[in-house]
């Protein structure tokens, strides 16, 4: 099944429903940055909070930042995912690994262990929005909800999962159900959402390992509740946009001083990008090239 997003709604436009396949991107991340499997879990739940979130985003070119710091031996994370269906992210150290947590999981929370989640979202102009909460248990799904409810106000059920088998990542994805302002005070909704949620504690992966759709999912979670599941589904990528300009570019600011420096030790630069791992070769003639654009920028700018 190709990565990809549905939104639908229920309860009259007061349950707002999102749900996300996210494989493929999860093995991408799996195989760029080399993870062990227990990594591969917690960036891929990470990468996938972060779809799912910037999925209520409207202005174009709209982005979501997830930062997860905690004192564990993953070290931390961070995960950059846009509106348009896009995400990269890398974890610290991408070769830990733990014995299973109690319910026989990867045990992402011991791995990632108490810290904190910072949210940076930038709506496509002025200055982005940021705010950080304490770390609830590691898990991600459970942080990213008590991030929703209290920094967002908006009640929120979030279940992630990514199975990684002997072949890699065979399943990834998730689900966001939101109660909105105007369902909120309905105390009989909320209470039969919880009870329905309640099962999934269990994670995302094993509806996905039963060969329901996303659609087929959410029907039987919201079926009677007046689902409307939007006829749009949008495909979801690994993506990263570095380059090698990009890199160039930011050699600038070493300076004239320290880039003849590398062509004289090193003849030329090598740079590689944490969000992708794509490894860039500047050879000594790119950074000659640098050295006479940034005295040109200095002249005209002088």
């Amino acid at each position: 099944m190709a990565d990809q997003l549905i939104r639908a709604t229920a309860a009259d436009g007061g349950i707002r429903a999102v749900g996300v396949i996210t494989t493929r991107l999860t093995q991408e991340a799996r195989e760029r940055h080399h993870l062990s499997n227990l990594a591969t879990a917690a960036l891929g739940r990470t990468m996938t909070a972060g779809l799912l979130m910037a999925s209520s985003m409207k202005r174009r070119g709209s982005r979501v930042n997830l930062r997860v710091k905690g004192d564990g031996p993953l070290g931390g994370m961070l995960v950059d995912a846009g509106l348009d269906g896009t995400v990269r992210g890398y974890v610290e150290n991408p070769d830990v690994e733990l014995p299973p947590n109690a319910l026989g999981k990867y045990d992402v929370g011991a791995a990632v262990g108490k810290g904190f989640l910072y949210v940076v979202r930038d709506v496509g102009y002025g200055y982005p929005y940021s705010s950080t909460v304490e770390l609830v248990s590691g898990e991600i799904g459970e942080d990213i909800a008590y991030y929703l409810a209290t920094s967002e106000q908006t009640p929120s059920a979030v279940v992630l999962g990514v199975f990684v088998g002997a072949s890699g990542v065979t399943a990834s994805g998730g689900l966001l159900i939101q109660v909105l302002p105007k369902a909120a005070r309905d105390e009989s909704l909320v209470a039969t959402l919880e009870s329905r949620f309640a099962p999934l504690s269990g994670g995302f992966t094993p509806l996905m390992q039963t060969g329901k759709s996303l659609n087929e999912i959410l029907q039987d979670l919201l079926g009677d509740m007046g689902l409307f599941v939007f006829p749009e589904s949008q495909m979801l990528r690994f993506h990263c946009p570095c380059s090698f300009d990009r890199v160039l570019d930011a050699l600038k600011i070493y300076g004239e001083e320290e880039l003849r420096d590398m062509i004289d030790k090193d003849n030329g630069a090598e740079a590689t990008c944490h969000f992708c791992n794509s490894v860039y070769q500047a050879s000594s003639d790119d950074l000659h090239k640098l050295i006479l654009k940034l005295k040109s920028e200095s002249s005209v700018s002088g």
